[in-house]
């Protein structure tokens, strides 16, 4: 069985990963660290920070014996790039799913946030993601690919505190104005932990959200072979 080491900033994600990856044969193993989105508006608080931690936990989780690494914060992921590559096994962050969406197919997204510390390094990576699809299919002008980001205020600090009922309700009511208001566009809920405001919306409305959840399953079964159990 393949043990999959989830690295989360909030336990909350905890139950999301568990009942997205329940139908297969796969051991979960959750490694939850809330330390950096406490420090991140300290004076003193850098992008050096964040690399250091993530690669200490990349290490450490693959250390514990983890065949792949999920992780699941935005703001973690956006250092993956420099830092995956010196981990031994398979790391995936959770926007991995959406930049394969993008890549494949063209159009206009608006990616919505709830914590504005991961909007910079979120975008940044999405940013890059594309300019090197683009690069490697020497994609110029045939493809085209918009993105913009929207923070939806007040609202992560509800989650931080535990209020998930109060976080869902007003990510919910944000992720609905956004797609009234960009009909033509995709409107994606960038973090993990607004997945279920994103289901909410679309099963009420009819109004699709894209979420880190809709295609990350098939994504780690295609890249993981996983067994269904």
């Amino acid at each position: 069985m393949i043990t999959i080491g989830c690295f989360h900033a909030h336990y909350s994600n905890i139950a999301l990963i568990e009942e997205a990856l329940a139908p297969y044969e796969v051991e979960l193993v959750h490694y939850v660290d809330p330390g950096l989105d406490r420090l991140k508006h300290d004076a003193n608080f850098t992008e050096a920070v964040t690399h250091e931690k993530v690669s200490q936990t990349l290490q450490w989780i693959a250390h514990c014996h983890a065949d792949a690494i999920l992780v699941t914060c935005t703001l973690f992921a956006a250092v993956l790039e420099q830092e995956a590559q010196h981990v031994p096994v398979l790391v995936v962050g959770i926007d991995d799913p959406l930049l394969q969406e993008m890549q494949q197919n063209p159009g206009e997204y608006i990616l919505a946030f709830t914590n504005p510390a991961t909007i910079e390094g979120t975008m940044a990576r999405v940013n890059q993601a594309l300019q090197q699809d683009n690069k490697n299919e020497q994609r110029h002008e045939a493809v085209t690919v918009k993105t913009d980001s929207v923070l939806i205020p007040g609202t992560f600090e509800l989650i931080m505190r535990g209020n998930k009922e109060g976080y869902l309700a007003a990510v919910s009511t944000g992720l609905q104005q956004l797609a009234e208001q960009y009909p033509d566009s995709t409107v994606v809920a960038a973090q993990l932990s607004m997945a279920p405001a994103a289901a909410r919306v679309t099963s009420d409305t009819g109004m699709a959200i894209y979420s880190p959840l809709a295609s990350l399953a098939a994504y780690l079964e295609k890249k993981l072979s996983l067994k269904r159990c």
